[in-house]
Formats: structure tokens, C-alpha cells, sequence
């Protein structure tokens, strides 16, 4: 199985979830098209979220590929946290997977819904090779369910585009590489 996974491109921060992508994101989206059009790709599932949805369309026009909407890719929900930064929320998370904040989501509830996702892919129809378009927690607990030494670290070096490719052999070892270089 191959999972080309995209963090989305950049957006302009906005409590609404659903907000677009800034125009650098637009072209950068462009790029994300360009880099993945020459894949093998099966199918493309996507976050409801617009900039997500944004930063996969390009590629899907370029293969003339529907996009299926996936509630489950949304972007972890963190709640409602008391501390000074986005950053050390985030981190409280990390440091213990069954952790969260009022009104927010476990690293283990979203990274499960997330898995889920992938596992109903693998036992459909094509060749095993899937784009997932979502966001940076969220493709960083899909990237630490094959690996658990991936963590926090790994997201906090992110990207706004990024894209990897996530690589699972016969035997259940894990290729990890990334494509997007910023």
C-alpha cells in the first residue's frame, strides 16, 4: 500500500474550519498537483475542510479524478486549553495519547477515525495507492500509527503545504519520504 499523504496549503488563521487557502496556498497547491500527477493513484480522499479540499483539487483536475469527502480526515478537534500557546496545547497532547482538553479530541480518538479510514481503502477496489488529503495533526498520527517513533517533533516541522509518501511492503515495514520540498 502507498498513501501519498497532503497536509494542506497555507491559509489564513480564522476560527472557522472551513476557511480558504491564502493565494500562496493556491499555488502551492498547484505544485502539490504537479508533484503527485505523475503517481499511480487510485483514489483521492479528502477532508470536508476547504483548504484541504483546495490544496487536492488541483491534482484531481489534473487526473480528472473525483475527490471522495472523508468527515473522518477533519482536523482534530483540540478544545478548549488554558495555556498561552497553540504549540504547548498541542505538545499536552502529544505527551499522553488518551489526554484532552474540554470540548477536544484524543490523540487516540482522532488518530482511530483516521486509521479507519485507511483500512476500508485497503480492503476496496485499485491497486493500493491512495492520496489523503488532511491536516498536520491529523497526517502526523496516520504516519505514527506505522511508526511510533514519529511524534510532535514531526509536526511541529511541518510544512503548510506538505506531502509524503507513506510506503507499507508486503511484511508491514514502513518507507517513509517526503516529497515536498519547501
Amino acid at each position: 500500500m502507498i498513501l501519498y499523504l497532503v497536509r494542506h496549503a497555507h491559509a489564513v488563521w480564522s476560527p472557522d474550519e472551513n476557511r480558504p487557502l491564502s493565494l500562496k496556498g493556491k499555488k502551492d497547491a498547484e505544485r502539490v498537483g504537479e508533484i503527485l500527477s505523475t503517481r499511480p493513484i487510485d483514489t483521492i480522499v479528502c477532508s470536508p475542510y476547504l483548504r484541504a479540499w483546495q490544496t487536492i483539487e488541483p491534482l484531481a483536475s489534473r487526473l480528472d479524478f473525483e475527490i471522495v469527502s472523508e468527515n473522518r480526515l477533519r482536523e482534530r478537534t483540540l478544545g478548549c486549553w488554558p495555556g498561552p500557546s497553540f504549540e504547548d496545547a498541542v505538545k499536552d497532547t502529544w505527551s499522553n495519547f488518551n489526554f484532552s482538553y474540554p470540548q477536544g479530541e484524543t490523540n487516540e480518538a482522532a488518530q482511530s477515525r483516521a486509521i479507519a479510514v485507511i483500512r476500508e481503502l485497503k480492503t476496496g477496489k485499485g491497486n493500493g495507492k491512495y492520496v489523503i488529503g488532511t491536516h498536520g495533526n491529523l497526517l502526523t498520527l496516520i504516519i505514527n500509527h506505522f511508526d511510533p517513533s514519529i511524534g510532535f517533533e514531526f509536526w511541529e516541522n511541518l510544512s503548510m503545504p506538505d506531502v509524503y509518501e507513506l510506503f507499507i511492503d508486503f511484511r508491514h515495514h514502513v518507507h517513509l519520504k517526503r516529497l515536498w520540498v519547501p
